[in-house]
């Protein structure tokens, strides 16, 4: 999931972005193993989707089948632990994987790529330690993130130079983090633990996002039910008052539960969008009664919907969103997969559900004017 690419904002550039720029991965992982690169996404230039070789060069998929068929090797080789290597990176919308001790298995069917899917058990990528970058390049600049909206798996950080030298990164966990987050997954209770999937020998291989939980049964489908009840509850007899763009304030929404339905009105008392009472799937995973269509009214009022169900604010702030991140996730229902990565990260920033970018507590970079990015594989520790 693009969880950033849809919401992208364009900034002046200082100067024209090249047509590719140099991404350095470096391996502190510590693991001995094969490490292995893919660049895959969307051409921009063309809108074609395919992958992308060490020198930039973009290569589009030829044509799937039904069953899907083996896509071509797409593979980078990758630096041995304590090396880096350097690729180019086009402007494109896509996704960096990198996969240890073994390749990923990329299958394409006739409406495209088909990417790993490992909240299904027979996805053949199941067993594999891997992870994920999302990033887009073109003439605005670089957005390039670390993500968990999928899953929590082996840890890095991502960065970017700027053309005054400078760097900027985020991602990093702190000194125990990656093993801590389990841990915490583990020790709470309602089921949470059930999100770690390990492989046969042992080795623990990633946690699945919770929406995914819910999915695969990891989860009850009734996870967050509580809290969205008492949420109806509240605001049936109080206002919830939504400012969902920050750099304009006039631009104002007031909701109230009339029946069993939240009513957002705009300033002049018209009615502006409603939404059902969502279930938990809806919430944990930002979509279907929590749907965000890429537009001016609904899609703004939803996505801040999401992040403050997710942070579980609505009972404490009837003014959304909520700009201290101190009181996210104090409830006792609460996107608890969200909670603990965050109280890792060095900068306290990650990408725990799609539209963590509210309020800018997500993991991404972005500059303008990008001299270079970077992908830098973290000890597993």
């Amino acid at each position: 999931m693009l969880s950033f690419a849809a919401v992208v904002i364009a900034a002046p550039a200082a100067e024209a972005v090249p047509a590719t720029i140099p991404l350095t991965i470096t391996n502190n992982s510590g693991q001995s193993g094969p490490v292995y690169i893919y660049n895959l996404g969307t051409f921009l230039a063309t809108g074609q989707q395919g992958w992308v070789d060490g020198a930039g060069t973009f290569h589009p998929w030829p044509g799937g089948g039904d069953p899907p068929v083996p896509a071509p090797d797409a593979s980078i080789p990758g630096p041995a632990a304590g090396q880096s290597t350097t690729i180019q990176v086009p402007k494109m919308s896509g996704r960096i994987y990198f996969s240890y001790g073994s390749k990923l298995v990329f299958r394409l069917a006739p409406g495209g790529l088909v990417q790993p899917a490992v909240q299904n058990p027979s996805d053949p990528n199941r067993d594999i330690l891997f992870n994920w970058s999302e990033y887009t390049l073109n003439d605005d600049g670089i957005w390039i993130n670390s993500t968990q909206v999928d899953m929590y798996s082996v840890p890095y950080a991502v960065g970017v130079r700027r053309a005054d030298g400078s760097t900027a990164e985020t991602g990093h966990l702190k000194p125990g983090g990656y093993s801590a987050v389990y841990a915490g997954l583990r020790a709470q209770p309602g089921g949470w633990g059930g999100l770690i999937q390990t492989r046969g020998d042992g080795t623990v291989l990633r946690a699945l996002a919770p929406g995914y939980g819910i999915e695969t049964g990891a989860l009850p489908a009734s996870v967050m039910g509580d809290f969205v009840d008492r949420v109806w509850a509240r605001y049936r007899s109080a206002t919830l008052t939504v400012t969902p763009f920050g750099d304009r304030p006039d631009v104002r929404y007031t909701g109230r539960v009339e029946g069993e339905t939240f009513v957002f009105r705009n300033t002049s008392g018209g009615v502006a969008t409603t939404f059902v009472k969502p279930d938990s799937d809806s919430v944990l995973r930002c979509y279907k009664h929590l749907d965000a269509p890429n537009d001016e009214v609904r899609g703004p009022i939803s996505r801040t919907l999401c992040a403050c169900f997710n942070r579980s604010t609505l009972l404490v702030n009837a003014s959304q969103p909520d700009p201290d991140a101190g009181a996210f996730y104090a409830d006792a229902v609460t996107n608890h997969f969200s909670r603990i990565i965050h109280a890792q990260m060095v900068d306290g920033k990650a990408y725990g559900f799609p539209f963590d970018d509210v309020g800018h507590h997500e993991s991404l970079v972005h500059d303008g004017n990008p001299q270079s990015a970077s992908l830098i594989l973290d000890p597993l520790s």
